[in-house]
């Protein structure tokens, strides 16, 4: 779960450092704070950026999702390594087909969900 968040940091840094400087201080200059200004401008106009490292994140996760099990962990990735193992048996294949349909399903589905979110989520006007 930690390694999730290195690219929403990274993201939400890049986001926040492309904001356009004259926004910010056009913001001040009607007097708007620091808190204000980070919630009102800076996150919406990042928010994309954010969103992006927030999909690779999820991504990432469904990657760690399927080799989990290797290290004992819950998961998917049980049904994958338990057909691995047993390979030569009628039921290997399927089992670890079915693991890995499972997993790209679901990421399919969380990459899916986060573009609609960002849809909805994200002024017409910094739609990339």
């Amino acid at each position: 779960m930690l390694y999730a968040l290195l690219p929403i940091l990274r993201n939400t840094i890049v986001g926040l450092a492309a904001v356009d400087p004259a926004i910010t201080d056009a913001a001040r200059g009607v007097g708007m704070n620091r808190l204000r200004l980070l919630a009102r401008i800076e996150l919406p106009l990042a928010w994309p950026a954010i969103l992006t490292g927030i999909r690779i994140s999820t991504q990432m996760l469904m990657g760690i999702l399927a080799i989990a099990a290797y290290a004992k962990g819950p998961g998917l990735g049980n049904l994958i390594l338990t057909g691995l193992t047993r390979l030569g048996t009628p039921n290997a294949v399927p089992q670890a087909l079915t693991g890995t349909v499972l997993i790209v399903v679901l990421a399919l589905t969380l990459d899916g969900l986060l573009l609609l979110l960002g849809r909805i989520t994200t002024s017409k006007g910094i739609r990339v």
